[in-house]
């Protein structure tokens, strides 16, 4: 695994880590819970703002979070590239 990739996975995680974190503050909720709180919280939303049927929010919540990760990755193993000079 070269570093790129590393640096694209630290960037997930801490990216997903810190939407979950905003989603969940002010809550009293467990951290172990956060993942699960904040999936159900976007998947009401969607459900509440567009009014359609609620399997197809939680898919549109997974996929949200999915596209969310993916964001983060590219984004930091491009950051990586840029601070690395173009080195792999």
């Amino acid at each position: 695994m070269n570093n790129h990739k590393v640096a694209g996975i630290i960037a997930a995680v801490v990216g997903i880590s810190a939407i979950m974190a905003f989603f969940n503050a002010g809550m009293s909720v467990p951290i172990l819970r956060w993942p699960l709180e904040a999936y159900l919280g976007v998947a009401f939303t969607i459900g509440w703002l567009t009014s359609m049927p609620s399997w197809l929010a939680y898919v549109l919540a997974a996929l949200l979070f999915i596209l969310i990760i993916v964001g983060f990755y590219k984004l930091g193993s491009k950051v990586y590239g840029w601070l690395s000079g173009g080195r792999s």
